[in-house]
C-alpha cells in the first residue's frame, strides 16, 4: 500500500475512469456505475486503516469488477440476456482484457465517457445530470439541490437518460472521427451550461452556486488535458477562469450584487486571471478561432483593465460583432448592444435594443429589460429607467438580482 491521505480530488479524478473501464468492458451503465459506487465505499472503509494502494484506479476497477460480477451471477434473467447479446458480440471483444487487469499505464476513458454522457439522444437536462453524476462524481441529491428540484425527481431523470442511451443502442467507445467536433461540442455547451448556473444561479437566494462553477472548471480542466491543442477547449477553460476570477468581488459583504463596474478590482483572483489569459492568448495565436475564444477574450480586457472607466470598449465591441458572425443569437446581440453604447452613447444601443424586443426568445427575459434600464438612464431618461429596473426585477428569478434591480428602480 501507498500513503494514507484520501482527498476528494482523488475521489473524483479516478470515479469516471473506473465507471468507464467497467462501462468498456461489461457494456452496462447502470451496473458499472452502482459497482464503481460500492468500490469507493469499500475504499472509503478499507483505506484509511490499510493505506491508499500504489494504484487506486487499478484497486478500484478490480473490486468493482468483482462487484459487478457477482451480481451478474446472482440474476438469472440478466445471466440469460448476457448470454443471448454475447452472440452478437464481435469475436475480438470477446478476448478484450478483463476491466480490472487495466494498469496504471491504460488510457483515460473520462473523455469516451463524457462523449456518452452528451450523447445526442438525450435532452440537455439530462445530459448536464448524467455528465454530473457520472463524470463529475456528485450524488443525486447534491445535483438535486443545485438544481432545487427534489431528488426523485432527478433520480428518474438520470435513470431515464441511462434507459435512453441503451434504447439508442450507444457503445462505450470514441464515435468515428468525422463525428467527434459535433459531439465535442454537446460536451462543450454542457459544460458551460453547468458554470453558467454556477455563476448566477437562475433561481433561490444565493447568486453563486459555487459547487457547480467548481466542478465545471474542473471538468474542462480534465477535458483540456485530454485535447490540450483544441481551441476551443481552451477558451471554454479561460472563459470560466477569467469571469470566476470576479466572484469575490460580485457580492458585497451584505450577500448584495455589485456589477461589473463598481466591483473592488482588489478582490479578483489575479491568478484565475493570468491562466485565464494565457490559455486564451495561446488559442488564438495558434489554433482554429471559435465562439469560446472570443467570448474568453471579450472577458480578459475587461479582467485587465486596471479599472472600469479604463476599458477598452472599442475593442470589446468589435470582438463581440465578431462574435455575432460565429455564433449569432439575441443574448450576444443584447452584450454588443451594451459595448455599442459605451463607445457612441446609449441611443445607439437603444436602438438596437427596439430590434430585439421583436425576437420572442428574449421579449419576456429580464436582462433585455435590465439593459435597457440602464442604457435609460445613461440617457437622462430616469422614469423610463425607473420603470424597466421594475420590469426586470419582476422577471427574474433570482432573489439576488431581483433585490439589485428594485435598489436601482429606488435610487432613481
Amino acid at each position: 500500500m501507498g500513503g494514507s491521505v484520501v482527498t476528494d480530488d482523488l475521489w473524483r479524478s479516478v470515479t469516471p475512469q473506473v465507471i468507464g473501464a467497467l462501462v468498456r468492458r461489461y457494456r452496462d451503465f447502470d451496473r458499472a456505475e452502482e459497482a464503481a459506487q460500492e468500490a469507493l465505499l469499500a475504499a472509503a472503509a478499507q483505506w484509511p486503516e490499510e493505506g491508499v494502494p500504489d494504484d487506486p484506479k487499478a484497486w478500484l476497477i478490480r473490486v468493482g469488477s468483482r462487484r459487478l460480477i457477482d451480481g451478474l451471477r446472482s440474476d438469472e434473467a440478466r445471466i440469460r440476456r448476457e448470454l443471448a447479446d454475447a452472440t452478437n458480440v464481435p469475436v475480438g471483444d470477446l478476448v478484450v482484457p478483463p476491466a480490472y487487469a487495466a494498469g496504471p499505464a491504460d488510457h483515460d476513458d473520462t473523455l469516451t465517457l463524457l462523449l456518452l454522457c452528451c450523447h445526442p439522444a438525450l435532452a440537455p437536462a439530462s445530459r448536464i445530470a448524467l455528465t454530473l453524476r457520472a463524470v463529475g462524481g456528485l450524488t443525486t441529491a447534491q445535483i438535486a439541490h443545485a438544481f432545487l428540484v427534489p431528488e426523485a425527481t432527478m433520480a428518474q431523470r438520470i435513470s431515464r437518460a441511462k434507459q435512453r442511451i441503451r434504447e439508442s443502442g450507444a457503445e462505450f467507445r470514441m464515435p468515428p472521427p468525422d463525428d467527434v467536433p459535433e459531439r465535442l461540442r454537446e460536451v462543450l455547451h454542457v459544460l458551460y451550461l453547468v458554470f453558467t448556473e454556477g455563476h448566477t444561479a437562475s433561481s433561490g437566494d444565493s447568486l453563486h452556486r459555487i459547487d457547480l462553477t467548481a466542478e465545471a472548471i474542473r471538468l474542462t480542466r480534465q477535458a483540456h488535458a485530454l485535447l490540450p491543442d483544441d481551441g476551443e477547449v481552451a477558451g471554454l477553460l479561460a472563459l470560466m477562469l477569467l469571469t470566476e476570477a470576479r466572484r469575490p468581488a460580485r457580492t458585497s459583504e451584505a450577500g448584495e450584487l455589485v456589477p461589473l463596474a463598481e466591483q473592488d478590482r482588489s478582490r479578483w483572483d489575479t491568478a484565475y486571471v493570468r491562466e485565464g489569459v494565457a490559455l486564451v492568448t495561446d488559442a488564438l495565436t495558434r489554433t482554429r478561432l471559435g465562439p469560446y475564444q472570443v467570448q474568453a477574450a471579450i472577458a480578459a480586457v475587461h479582467d485587465e483593465a486596471p479599472t472600469a472607466a479604463q476599458t477598452d470598449w472599442e475593442q470589446v465591441l468589435a470582438l463581440y460583432g465578431l462574435l455575432e458572425q460565429l455564433a449569432p443569437g439575441p443574448v450576444v446581440t443584447l452584450n454588443r448592444a451594451v459595448a455599442l453604447a459605451m463607445v457612441e452613447g446609449p441611443v445607439a444601443g437603444l436602438a438596437v435594443l427596439d430590434d430585439l424586443e421583436q425576437d420572442k426568445r428574449l421579449a419576456r427575459h429580464h436582462r433585455l429589460h435590465a439593459v435597457r434600464a440602464h442604457l435609460l438612464e445613461m440617457s437622462g431618461d430616469a422614469a423610463g429607467a425607473r420603470d424597466s429596473y421594475l420590469l426586470a426585477s419582476r422577471l427574474t428569478t433570482s432573489i439576488p438580482e431581483q433585490d439589485h434591480l428594485r435598489r436601482k428602480a429606488e435610487a432613481l
